[in-house]
């Protein structure tokens, strides 16, 4: 059977079906779907989780072992096989073929890529994987739900607005559900829950220190040492609140030490990269800084971020600004250092 992302919930909640493959060219929308059908299973004693990065060269013979190395007291498994912008091949179609019509006991296949085109659809193993399971279709929200999908997301993070405010958010993220989520995470940070005016949306969507904050975070992950050195001076100067600085340095240190763990772990960078649904426009510059430090220079700076969070919240003394110089420059793969604002 083929359901929509929107009613994924309610499938779930009347029975798990043995086989669900999420396909869509919305990554907000796809990464929710299967982290739903993801605690789901958990929920219902699917506690082992094996994940398969099917990108161009895989060997599905791989999974087929997987299927076959079942043991008769094995705990129940969800099967997690992530196809991105690839496509299975001759090879991969026929595995999924083949497993759709003998799925295995105590399993369940979950199968995630990007958008199929009419042709695919039509294929015969996607239509062995919907008659025997549940192809999830992911579609864009049209311009005229997106108001109401904005206030139920904000409504999540303890949030409320008119409609009015919320269409004015609208037309700010042009449709892009990626850059919402991290507006709305921005006005939870800023205002915290409760009722957001129109005023406060429009002043921190429209606060051009706000947008250099992310404009820093690019920089950095160019590798731009003195630019990135600049912009925290000036965001200083321009009064910037140090804890959304450090929110966003934290935000983008974490998500790079999660790929670098992937890394290490023997993942490919296109992998680590789609598992963190990273912008395209914004590949390039994390494939950069990846290649530019290693997993423990990370894992360095994301204890460091801990520090600078509290300083910047009061929770102890500290020079914040200089804190964050060296969280940014250390994100530019340069050592921490300390630089005097009469050096600008």
């Amino acid at each position: 059977m083929k359901t929509r992302a929107d009613a994924l919930t309610g499938q779930l909640q009347k029975s798990l079906a043995p086989i669900y493959y999420v396909t869509g060219d919305e990554p907000l929308q796809l990464g929710q779907a299967c982290d739903q059908i993801r605690a789901a299973a958990q929920q219902q004693g699917y506690t082992d989780r094996q994940v398969f990065y099917a990108e161009r060269g895989f060997d599905w013979q791989l999974f087929g072992q997987s299927t076959n190395n079942l043991s008769l007291f094995a705990e129940r498994k969800l099967l997690d096989i992530r196809l991105g912008s690839s496509t299975p091949g001759k090879e991969g179609a026929k595995v999924l073929q083949d497993y759709a019509q003998h799925p295995a006991p105590d399993s369940i296949l979950l199968l995630s890529g990007d958008k199929l085109e009419s042709a695919q659809q039509r294929s015969a193993w996607v239509t062995a994987l919907e008659q025997h399971g549940v192809i999830v279709q992911v579609w864009p929200i049209e311009a005229a739900q997106l108001p109401q999908w904005l206030l139920q997301r904000l409504k999540q993070r303890g949030l409320e607005c008119s409609l009015e405010t919320a269409r004015c958010l609208a037309d700010q993220v042009e449709g892009n559900l990626l850059a919402a989520d991290q507006e709305i995470e921005k006005l939870a940070l800023l205002f915290g829950q409760g009722k957001l005016t129109l005023e406060q949306v429009q002043a921190a969507v429209a606060d051009s220190a706000r947008f250099d904050i992310f404009n820093l975070v690019d920089e950095a992950l160019r590798g731009e040492v003195a630019r990135t050195a600049r912009m925290i001076f000036g965001l200083q100067s321009e009064g910037a609140d140090p804890v959304l600085v450090s929110w966003a340095l934290t935000r983008e240190i974490r998500s790079l030490t999660r790929m670098a763990t992937g890394l290490a772990k023997g993942q490919s960078a296109d992998a680590v990269i789609a598992q963190e649904h990273v912008w395209d426009k914004r590949k390039p510059l994390v494939k950069t800084a990846l290649k530019r430090s290693q997993l423990v220079d990370w894992q360095r700076l994301l204890r460091r971020c801990a520090l600078t969070d509290r300083i910047a919240k009061g929770q102890m003394s500290g020079r914040v600004w200089d804190e964050l110089l060296e969280l940014a420059l250390g994100v530019a793969g340069k050592p921490a250092i300390r630089i005097s604002a009469e050096s600008r």
